[in-house]
């Protein structure tokens, strides 16, 4: 019977692995910890107050509720322009929270890592592996956000072998009410496109998300994992899903688009966006089948048609 904390609890992802969790017969209590209040409370669920960049706070609240898994999901997804608090809660809040686990005697951590932790690069292999370096981009802070979370991660299980860690490096998260700079693509009414890029993409339903994730605080090995769906969607092939057409824009113009914008105010996105777009990196799931025992009931392509069920208007056909 496991105690799980859960880090980022109230947040999109927290509150799908809350639900998963709290489901399940061989968890004794979910504690959804968060700087906010839940929109939907799910029944069963503790909250409370947890916020990653107070170091000191974390200790004592893993104690009082006897925890001993930790689902860490406190994160800053969408990149602003505030890349110092970013920092703070992505890097600083993971090293509180190993420290607290460490000093609480936690059994097992599970981390929310990201497919672009592996980076944005041209020489990125077609598919992805586990074995393959986390390289991030410096100009991207969240790619490099979760590097250096990756590179504190093996110092850890070096250092405190004890301390189980389950691992996920993930790729496009779609949902019902899923928001972020991905789907903003294509809401407008072309799909841009870098010239001589085929940016595909891999997608994850948020439902096949919490039930691995749920799995990795119970019964589930540790280790890393990518987890996405199977297969891979093009942005010619979304587009001609979308009905829209594709604007092709060479990488040097769209460079110094971004650049212009970002002086201007006009967008948070600069230059390094052009990577974001060229050099999507491409997540093999393999061992997340094979060795982890997870396969997700939805392929890429497939909660991509899902995520066009729940926004109907994004799709012109």
């Amino acid at each position: 019977m496991s105690r799980v904390l859960i880090t980022g609890g109230a947040g999109f992802l927290g509150g799908h692995v809350a639900v998963a969790l709290a489901a399940r017969d061989d968890v004794e209590a979910v504690i959804a910890g968060d700087v906010r209040a839940p929109r939907h409370p799910v029944a069963g669920v503790v909250y409370g107050e947890c916020d990653v960049t107070r170091a000191s706070t974390l200790e004592p609240l893993l104690r009082r509720h006897a925890i001993d898994v930790v689902v860490h999901l406190a994160a800053i997804v969408n990149p602003g322009r505030d890349h110092e608090r970013e920092y703070r809660v992505d890097v600083d809040g993971s090293r509180h929270v190993l420290e607290a686990c460490v000093a609480a005697g936690v059994r097992r951590i599970f981390v929310s890592s990201s497919g672009a932790a592996y980076g944005y690069h041209a020489d990125n292999p077609e598919w992805l592996r586990e074995s393959d370096p986390v390289r991030g981009n410096d100009e991207f802070a969240y790619a490099k956000h979760k590097r250096l979370v990756e590179e504190m991660l093996a110092e850890y299980r070096g250092a405190h072998p004890n301390l189980e860690q389950v691992v996920f490096r993930i790729g496009t998260i779609l949902g019902p009410s899923v928001q972020n700079q991905i789907t903003a693509l294509w809401d407008g009414r072309r799909i841009l496109a870098v010239r001589g890029a085929d940016s595909p993409f891999v997608f994850v339903w948020v439902d096949d998300v919490a039930a691995a994730m749920a799995r990795a605080a119970t019964d589930g090995p540790a280790g890393i994992y990518n987890v996405a769906g199977d297969g891979r969607v093009t942005v010619v092939e979304i587009a001609a899903r979308l009905g829209k057409p594709v604007v092709r824009v060479p990488a040097s113009v769209l460079g110094f688009a971004l650049r212009v914008g970002r002086a201007l105010r006009l967008t948070p996105y600069g230059p390094e966006q052009v990577r974001f777009l060229r050099y999507r990196p491409v997540l093999d799931n393999t061992a997340l089948k094979r060795d982890f025992g997870y396969t997700p009931a939805l392929t890429s392509r497939e909660a991509f048609e899902a995520y066009l069920a729940a926004h109907p208007g994004v799709a012109r056909r």
